[in-house]
């Protein structure tokens, strides 16, 4: 539903002044959010929901409630499951008057005319939530790859796009694309995936999601309809779609059921078209709680004792999407009490806590890691996270204001953590300096859980217990599981994730060779010989208690 029409509805009825009219539409161009949202914000309404009644006399239609709504299979074939998803509509009774409808889109009139052609019913509107209106229509016509089919029958079926590169945008809001691309999203979203890749190629355009770390393929539309779906994705995320030469970035926010879904949005220029990746971020999903991370209780009450701490530097260290963020978020909310002030400056901010204050990093206008640090240390701070230590600059302020009574929390993109302080080193930073004040780094992984429908027990063979530097006579009574596959877990066998630790305690011994600027290996033995447990012995700790297998453990560490 089109945020500037119900932003008219709401100033033609005169609940919004013009004045007021351009910060809420400031705030939705800014913030991605809808406009329900923004109006609950600007206490015009008092939460999104209570748009719908607005909507609803502005048409002169009934507000029903379809959350309990379960309708008779006959009311059902009326609307038949390639028109109901095409148009957003759902049926929700039959009378003298004619055929009652619920749309995703009620401010739209093209479609109550669309669909009296298409049932050859009159059609009487009522008002519902539009993404209550969606799930129900998921629900009641079957699962998202039979919607897809559908969707792309009407296309097949004398729908077709034009396919011209000046009707780009017309193709991209034409209603089976709409509802298509919705639908990939809706899927991947409820598969609780973490990004959606759409890869246009020279004879096929695929679509790929990646869940637990693993990127499976969706059925992939027709070649030819590329175009108009990644215009699609551009123009939802707010970017020049006529643009095709350069990299853009942009941003989605999604209604998925009751909840919210923000979506980071990155295009680049490809040999075939452009390939785009949507970032899912589902606070829903993610349980920024400690103890819900399965910290080993030593590095659980490590972390807790050094977020106390008042002041120094405590990074996290892994590969992109190893839960870096999360990790330092849960850390942080152990200390978000009121006598606290926490600031973070992230790149993007991904998720929203209350008594947090978070600011996103914004390089084209200069607001850079290093220029919110030093902003930071003017606003009277107790914690400070800095999203990534990127450059000498960020690193050397962060340094300081750990110096100066602050503690800071940082991520670095290293493989183990004593390669934490050679990269810091390597940067430019004294070595005196990062002895002084860093306190501890933790490594971290996130590989794939067995799933528990399909677990079963597996004699592994010597040829890969020697991979994991292990011989058959030294394992005792150790068993090994793996996963068969089911439908639970889409027979991959893996269901979830769980992470890999490795501490780091920078202590006396551990700053000497700071100091003396010893190499990772080093540092790595000594850490070792003082009782580091190693990435490589965490898996197998893992390993042994039936969490994970052998081959994800090899793959990750």
């Amino acid at each position: 539903m089109d945020n500037q029409q119900v932003l008219d509805l709401f100033i033609g009825r005169g609940l919004v002044d013009t004045a007021l009219a351009q910060d809420v539409m400031n705030e939705v161009e800014s913030s991605g959010k809808e406009m329900g949202e923004i109006l609950a914000d600007y206490q015009v309404i008092g939460s999104k929901d209570d748009v719908w009644p607005v909507i609803a006399q502005e048409l002169g239609a009934q507000l029903v409630d379809i959350s309990e709504f379960e309708p008779p299979e006959a009311l059902l074939t009326l609307v038949p499951a390639g028109t109901a998803r095409l148009h957003g509509a759902l049926p929700v009774g039959y009378d003298d008057n004619g055929l009652s409808v619920v749309l995703t889109d009620p401010l739209n009139p093209q479609v109550i005319e669309d669909l009296r052609f298409a049932t050859g019913q009159e059609v009487v509107l009522m008002v519902a939530p539009d993404y209550l209106v969606e799930q129900k229509i998921n629900e009641l016509y079957g699962g998202e790859e039979k919607a897809m089919e559908d969707i792309l029958n009407q296309l097949d079926g004398g729908l077709s796009l034009t396919g011209t590169e000046g009707s780009a945008e017309e193709d991209a809001n034409s209603a089976p694309i709409v509802r298509y691309v919705d639908l990939v999203m809706y899927q991947a979203i409820k598969e609780k995936a973490s990004d959606i890749h759409f890869e246009p190629f020279e004879t096929e355009f695929k679509i790929r999601y990646r869940v637990d770390g693993a990127l499976y393929e969706m059925a992939p539309p027709p070649v030819h309809l590329a175009l108009p779906i990644l215009s699609r994705v551009k123009v939802m995320a707010n970017m020049n779609i006529a643009e095709r030469r350069i990299p853009q970035d942009g941003r989605i926010v999604k209604q998925v059921g009751d909840k919210q879904v923000d979506m980071r949005v990155s295009s680049l220029p490809t040999q075939h078209g452009e390939s785009v990746v949507c970032r899912i971020l589902d606070r829903s999903s993610v349980n920024l709680d400690l103890p819900a991370l399965g910290l080993p209780k030593h590095v659980n009450d490590y972390v807790v004792e050094t977020v106390h701490m008042p002041n120094g530097i405590f990074i996290v260290t892994g590969p992109t999407g190893a839960g870096k963020t999360t990790t330092l978020y849960a850390a942080l909310r152990e200390i978000n009490t009121i006598d606290t002030k926490l600031l973070t400056a992230e790149d993007p901010v991904e998720y929203d806590v209350d008594g947090i204050i978070q600011i996103p990093v914004n390089e084209g206008i200069g607001v850079t890691f290093a220029a919110i640090l030093r902003a930071f240390l003017r606003q009277d701070p107790d914690k400070i996270l800095v999203g990534e230590m990127r450059d000498l600059e960020t690193a050397q302020i962060a340094i300081q204001a750990s110096l100066t009574g602050h503690l800071v929390l940082s991520t670095l993109h290293t493989n183990d953590a004593a390669g934490a302080v050679t990269r810091l080193i390597d940067m430019g930073t004294e070595p005196f300096l990062v002895a002084a004040s860093l306190e501890g780094i933790l490594a971290q992984r996130l590989l794939r859980t067995i799933c528990p429908d399909c677990k079963s027990p597996y004699e592994p063979s010597e040829a890969i217990l020697s991979q994991l530097g292990i011989s058959p006579h030294e394992l005792g009574d150790k068993s090994f599981y793996t996963g068969r596959g089911c439908k639970t877990c889409g027979q991959t066998g893996y269901k979830g994730r769980a992470g890999l630790f490795e501490l780091l305690d920078v202590n006396d011994p551990v700053r000497e060779l700071i100091i003396e600027r010893a190499p990772s290996v080093v540092m790595k033995q000594k850490a070792v010989e003082l009782g580091m447990t190693t990435l490589r012995e965490d898996g197998l700790r893992a390993i042994y208690e039936g969490k994970t297998t052998i081959e994800e453990v090899l793959k990750y560490t």
